[in-house]
């Protein structure tokens, strides 16, 4: 695994998976966070995973913030031996604050430019996640977010 100080805020690089023949992809996946690579390493090591690919499907959505077309790609897609059958699941990894609306939150001192991000990030990613569910429903997959408490994460580990 090479690691790439891209953002000196997260933990980011190349995953060269041990288990390659599960990896679908053209190159090694690149993870963005120390959770990705949680899951990256989760994907190859665990037997139960058949395949998995890093950011390998694109999903077609309306932007409502900027008005205009655009393409998702969900951080993993992976196939699963569940008992005796195969279930195949989409996965965003996001902050838990990220999943939910900002307006519930309290935002003590903070500035109304970043609030107004935090806003319209939200709404965007509201529009991904349910293109995401439709196109699910059609190719036979689960669409899931694991946030840092499905993954067991302290949320400052990522650093």
């Amino acid at each position: 695994m090479k690691l790439t100080t891209v953002n000196k805020k997260f933990k980011q690089g190349i995953y060269k998976p041990i288990n390659s023949k599960k990896y679908r992809g053209n190159d090694y996946p690149r993870f963005l966070s120390s959770w990705e690579l949680k899951l990256f390493r989760w994907c190859d090591l665990n037997e139960d995973v058949v395949e998995w690919s890093s950011e390998g499907i694109a999903i077609p959505y309306s932007n409502p913030v900027t008005e205009k077309n655009s393409t998702y790609f969900p951080d993993v897609a992976v196939k699963i031996k569940v008992g005796g059958e195969m279930k195949k699941y989409l996965i965003e990894i996001k902050p838990f604050r990220q999943t939910i609306d900002p307006k519930t939150v309290d935002h003590g001192k903070k500035r109304k430019k970043t609030i107004l991000y935090e806003n319209l990030n939200y709404i965007k990613n509201l529009a991904k996640w349910n293109a995401a569910k439709k196109w699910c429903v059609k190719m036979g997959y689960e669409f899931t977010i694991l946030t840092e408490k499905e993954l067991g994460i302290n949320k400052y580990e990522n650093k």
